[in-house]
């Protein structure tokens, strides 16, 4: 089984006393279930897993009384159980397809007979109305794919060599050369595996990528389905914008241009339709801000975005078609920067930071601009052997010094440091 860091999460809430129900948001495949299961078998004696749209019945143990008391004997009638006080984990999958559930969780938590874990795909979409959100009985968490450090623990890397990589990255000093190779070798297979979990176990047991290959494909299909499914008269334009991410990060500049969609496309036309995309996890927006001044959100210009997909796999399954090899042999060419920088989107996406690019008029374009304890880093994504051409980066140095605390460039490079830039290894996003 895959180690995951959502389960120190669940054994934090465990070890606090379960005392809220515990939410897990995030997009279909992240490893939600798996890591409830696994969890469930190490704290409790009695796990009982209810999905919602595999056992469709469980919705109408919700329809009548709320209390915990009814609830229980309508899902004991319906087979599930035992319901044994104390000793029992109750886990409410895919939520978002019984709204009355999420309402029940108000009651149930107050009368705490036994714990409650809840998972949602698409929490964030409102597919159907919730009544009563049961405020202050909930505490969320949102999951992602599997981070780079999650994917060296896949593949056997040792704690003792992440530690050398972590220290080298806070002191400021080049990794061991021979430990750098493996980590950029290790960091071109993450470009062209990912993050989701079911992909990552099929490389480590059959490092076969038709393998990989066919569950990339098959959760793509997943997504798109979901689209049919959720997005009621949207779905046509969601689909549009969803398909049009991967071509429209390729370009050079991979701002997100509406016009690109066809004639007469607008931002009034296709909010709401990114908007859900975004909502629903599979995609994370990067806001535009012309301004170096904390906070960024009162400086975005929200009518100019980068789209970045949720994983970066499921990105190279879609770009690169086939030459994935390419990718691993580290032959750079135009796809290789879009893949790279939503790598780093990515790992800043899954450490809580909302995204940011910094562009005035457009000139001067930074990747990424991130708040770092209450004072501004500036972060440059480079793929290719230039990395130290950075003109942007420079123009903001000698204008906006005093307001940028960090300069960062993440790029193929050992750790190299100067008067006023830091160069990282592209693989050390997973500590920033």
């Amino acid at each position: 089984m895959l180690k995951r860091k959502i389960i120190n999460k669940l054994e934090e809430w465990y070890k606090n006393g379960a005392t809220k129900a515990l939410l897990l948001n995030g997009t279909r495949q992240v490893g939600k279930t798996t890591s409830v299961r696994m969890f469930s078998e190490k704290h409790y004696k009695n796990f009982i897993e209810i999905n919602f749209v595999k056992n469709p019945i469980a919705i109408e143990a919700f329809d009548g009384n709320l209390d915990t008391a009814t609830i229980v004997t309508n899902l004991s009638a319906m087979g599930f159980g035992p319901f044994v006080k104390g000793q029992t984990l109750v886990f409410f999958d895919e939520i978002q397809d019984c709204p009355n559930a999420r309402t029940a969780i108000k009651f149930l938590v107050e009368e705490h007979w036994f714990d409650y874990i809840e998972s949602g795909s698409l929490l964030g979409i409102n597919y159907k109305p919730v009544k009563s959100y049961p405020v202050g009985y909930e505490e969320e968490i949102r999951v992602y794919p599997m981070d780079f450090e999650e994917f060296l623990w896949a593949n056997n890397i040792d704690e003792s060599i992440i530690g050398i990589i972590r220290q080298s990255f806070l002191e400021l000093q080049p990794v061991p050369e021979f430990v750098h190779k493996q980590m950029m070798m290790l960091y071109r297979l993450y470009l062209v595996i990912g993050g989701m979990p079911e992909a990552v176990q099929k490389y480590v047991d059959s490092r076969d990528f038709n393998n990989v290959n066919a569950v990339q494909k098959s959760i793509l299909t997943t997504y798109r389905s979901d689209i049919t499914n959720y997005a009621g008269q949207q779905q046509a334009m969601v689909k549009q914008v969803f398909d049009a991410v991967p071509s429209q990060l390729a370009k050079e500049n991979k701002r997100f241009i509406l016009a690109s969609l066809g004639k007469g496309a607008s931002l009034r036309k296709y909010e709401d339709p990114t908007q859900w995309l975004v909502d629903a996890g599979l995609t994370y927006y990067s806001f535009n801000t012309s301004s170096l001044q904390l906070p960024f959100n009162a400086f975005e210009n929200r009518k100019l975005y980068k789209l970045y997909m949720v994983d970066v796999g499921l990105l190279s399954q879609i770009l690169l078609k086939g030459i994935q090899i390419d990718v691993l042999n580290g032959n750079v060419n135009i796809n290789e920067g879009a893949i790279a920088e939503n790598f780093v989107a990515s790992a800043l996406a899954s450490k809580g930071y909302d995204l940011h690019y910094y562009d005035r008029k457009s000139r001067h374009e930074l990747d990424f601009i991130i708040e770092d304890n209450g004072k501004i880093s500036v972060i440059e994504v480079k793929s290719g052997k230039d990395f130290h051409r950075h003109a942007s980066l420079d123009y903001a140095l000698q204008n906006h010094e005093d307001k940028i605390h960090k300069a960062i460039v993440l790029c193929t490079s050992n750790v190299q440091y100067d008067d006023k830039v830091i160069y990282l290894p592209l693989y050390m996003s997973m500590f920033l």
